[in-house]
């Protein structure tokens, strides 16, 4: 049996309770939140696991030393202890990503991977007289090298590209929402399936495929071609195919509708192709309708969750967008639960609906609020006096 040992996986700011509600299910062990970032313990598989099914995580790292460092020159002296061959040949190809938070180091975080480059290229020229080759795109081995104050942490990234790189989406519209994003916005929405879902502004069809895959509980990762893993020394192929099999075996089927809308025929047949390359058009349905003019058509209990435009990309007036946004929702969608995420703060003033839930998140580089408003049958008055009759 291979043992325990630490991990971290990366995540967005505002999705670290979800992460680790994630990794407590799959069954992770010594699970704390950080700041975009859950630590845990679990073997080898478990690491496979966390990739191939975590859905709100960037990256998955394995780190590898902790050592306290000075400055610079301390740093490339204490890379060299580290025992490389265990990790990597010296034909093996590699790439260093660095992160910097100290008063130690005067310089920043371009320059710290340079210097952690030269020192594991010199550990095997020294030996070897020979020096690895980096390869930034596609290296056998990625390394994170992360320091605070006076801590280094020097990890493995096992994920190798981005986690929120799925393999299902080859067509984009004008500002894509991250899959990690959307399927924290899904999970945080509380949506598992039991109830019909509609994006009504789904763009490339981001959010309806993550929701899609946490309905029927496929693994998020699934249509991956590749994970950093997969390169290392001690890969186990089998034990990767026993644990991709085994959350196969998981899937199961939701009954409930799940419907994209979008005014603009070109984001409909890009959803569409994205909706097929996940092998999720028997779940989804992707339809040219402009949510303005729409009214709910499926019956009982309705998830409706969009990422709106925010005004940072396209020119609309945004205060008559957010406020049709309102009358729609008012006169066409009761019985649904509606989340949005947006960075507008000022246009929410105009929805004309009050919020029961407000959570701060990030897209991207942009503070963000995800609102829910609760659209009930008929008036909110009258649903009070049905309680209290």
């Amino acid at each position: 049996m291979s043992r325990n040992f630490k991990m971290v996986a990366t995540t967005i700011f505002g999705l670290e309770e979800v992460l680790a509600e994630e990794l407590k299910n799959l069954g992770a062990q010594d699970v704390e939140i950080g700041v975009r970032n859950v630590s845990f313990s679990g073997d080898k598989g478990f690491m496979y696991k966390a990739n191939i099914a975590l859905r709100t995580a960037i990256r998955v790292l394995k780190p590898i030393k902790r050592f306290k460092v000075g400055d610079e020159d301390d740093l490339y002296k204490k890379l060299q202890t580290i025992d490389w061959e265990r990790e990597m040949d010296v034909d093996s190809t590699f790439a260093i990503g660095a992160v910097v938070n100290s008063k130690n180091f005067t310089t920043n975080s371009h320059y710290i991977a340079l210097k952690s480059k030269d020192a594991i290229a010199d550990y095997f020229r020294h030996k070897y007289h020979k020096r690895p080759n980096v390869d930034v795109k596609y290296p056998d081995l990625k390394i994170h090298v992360h320091i605070q104050n006076d801590l280094c942490t020097v990890s493995l990234d096992s994920s190798g590209d981005s986690l929120h790189k799925r393999g299902y989406r080859s067509a984009t519209n004008i500002a894509p929402i991250n899959e990690v994003l959307a399927a924290g916005l899904v999970l945080l929405s509380g949506y598992t399936g039991d109830c019909n879902f509609i994006d009504p502004m789904c763009g490339s069809g981001t959010i309806l495929i993550e929701a899609a895959m946490i309905a029927n509980n496929i693994p998020a990762n699934i249509n991956r071609k590749e994970f950093g893993f997969e390169k290392w020394k001690d890969y186990d192929e089998d034990l990767f195919f026993t644990i991709q099999d085994a959350l196969l075996k998981k899937i199961r089927s939701s009954h409930f509708k799940i419907m994209g809308f979008d005014k603009a025929p070109s984001a409909v047949r890009k959803a569409t192709e994205n909706v097929e390359n996940a092998n999720l058009s028997e779940f989804i349905g992707v339809h040219h309708v402009n949510f303005f003019n729409s009214v709910k058509e499926v019956f009982g209990q309705t998830t409706i969750l969009f990422n709106p435009p925010y005004g940072e990309r396209l020119d609309i007036d945004m205060q008559a967008f957010y406020k049709n946004i309102g009358d729609t929702l008012k006169s066409g969608y009761p019985g649904s639960t509606v989340w949005f995420i947006t960075s507008n703060i000022e246009a929410i003033k105009h929805v004309g609906l009050k919020t029961s839930r407000r959570i701060p998140l990030k897209n991207g580089d942009l503070d963000c609020i995800y609102v829910r408003y609760d659209m009930y049958e008929g008036s909110r008055k009258a649903k009070k006096n049905n309680l209290e009759s």
